[in-house]
Order: C-alpha cells, then structure tokens, then sequence
C-alpha cells in the first residue's frame, strides 16, 4: 500500500538532505514549489515539513524559511524523545493507546521538578506504546498547562504528540535524561504483559524549551527484553542518546570487547 503523501513528501527531501543534494544552509523547496511537484494540498506538505523539524533537519518555520540545519544521521535529541519517529526510522509500524489523559494539580515533587507552583494545573497523559503490535513502553507525562492545553483538544492516538507541539510553535530545547530500573507495577503489568515486579528500564525526562521553560516531565517504562539504551560520547564531548529494538526471537546484541 501506498505511504500517506505527507511520508513521501518528507522521505523525498529526508534522502536528499542525507545525500548532501541539499547541504546545511540551502533552502528548502517553499510549500508553493512542493504543492506543484507532489500535486497536493497545503496540508500535507506542512506535516512533511513539519516531521523534518521534529527530526532537527530542518530550522526556520512561523515566517521564516526553512532551511537545512543538519545533514547527519546521528539521532537528535528530538527523534530520540519522539517514540513515533524513532519507529519510523527502524521501519516498524508505531502504535498507541490512551489510557488517559486530564487536567489536574500535579504532586508536590513533579511541580518542584518542573518549577511551577503546587497549586498550577498540568495535563498528564498515559499512554501503552507499541511496536509492530507488540506492547513495548508505557509512558507517563507530564505537560505544563502552556503546551499540554493543546493536547486535550486532539486524539493522542493520531500520529506523534511531539509533531504536533512543534507544528503549534514549540521550539524544544535541553533535556536531562536518567535512566534506572524499577518494578512494574499492577498498572504496567496489565498494560505490558509482565509478571508483578517485573524489572523494567526507565526513563525519565525532563525536557525545556528553547527559552529554558520547564514542558514536559515523563516517566517512561520499556520492556527490557525488547529496547536498550546506548549513549555514544562523540569527540566534542556531545552525548549521543539511542535506544535498540530487539525483536521477539532474535538475540541480543553482545557487549563489545575493549
């Protein structure tokens, strides 16, 4: 089956910026010349350039023209966050199911992580993530009342939270990411088809906007035998964030030897 226009738009111009057709600092085509050449309508030549923004292959947007910023294939700190594109890039079908998502006053702790007062509503969200079909994660989020206002009027299950906050202006910045391992609970148990304290691989997050505003606090579980973690130290002493899948019968990769 065909992919949606949108995919096709954005995986035309992905293989031209990794190809170098398009170096860092050239223009991207206008959405007037993509509506021309894809025979389409403005809406998803917006969700292509806007999936390249999410990747960090792109800049530019709210007036301005978009440009390329990158030509790597490291993965960035947005594709990283993102659960959606990373399926896309391993080619796997990405799934979700709401378990739900409010407006509430947040606890004492998560209101002292994300710097708001005790009192300041947030939307959190949660949510079973799935690969090819097979349950893989549950994530619990926390957005600030500024960026996760937008989510209670779309479908969390309707393609990636992250494109749609970055189409809505969200320019993310820094993030801190910890990752340890705790028992799964009655909750992740249902949700991931584990044994009652299961040992799962956690990861939580604390992700800024670019002007360093505190938008999102997660605490997202995965299943150990099927994702890992890998931090790479490139020469600059920049951290490489990265998770593999491990499909169901295919072993593990072994440690490298030093």
């Amino acid at each position: 089956m065909d992919l949606p226009l949108h995919e096709r738009i954005a995986d035309d111009l992905r293989s031209q910026i990794l190809a170098g057709d398009l170096p860092i600092g050239a223009p991207v085509p206008s959405e007037a010349e993509l509506r021309i050449r894809w025979h389409g309508s403005r809406s998803p030549v917006r969700q292509a350039l806007t999936t390249l923004r999410a990747e960090g292959l792109i800049g530019g947007g709210r007036g301005r023209p978009a440009t390329v910023q990158r030509t790597g294939t490291d993965q960035p700190f947005d594709s990283f966050v993102s659960f959606s594109r990373w399926a896309h890039m391993l080619g796997l079908p990405p799934g979700q199911r709401t378990v739900e998502i409010a407006r509430r006053v947040p606890s004492p702790e998560v209101a002292a992580v994300m710097e708001i007062a005790d009192a300041e509503p947030v939307v959190q969200l949660r949510r079973l993530r799935t690969l090819a079909g097979e349950p893989v994660m549950v994530e619990r989020t926390t957005f600030s009342r500024t960026w996760g206002s937008l989510l209670l009027a779309h479908d969390p299950d309707d393609g990636s939270i992250y494109e749609r906050l970055i189409g809505q202006g969200l320019e993310v910045g820094v993030a801190r990411h910890s990752i340890d391992a705790v028992q799964a609970d009655d909750a992740d148990c249902a949700l991931l088809g584990v044994a009652r304290y299961a040992p799962l691989l956690r990861e939580v997050r604390i992700a800024c906007t670019a002007g360093g505003e505190v938008f999102e606090y997660s605490d997202d579980r995965y299943r150990p035998d099927r994702v890992t973690f890998t931090i790479d130290n490139a020469p600059q002493g920049r951290a490489l964030f990265g998770r593999t899948w491990h499909a169901a019968g295919r072993p593990r990769p072994e440690r490298p030897t030093t």
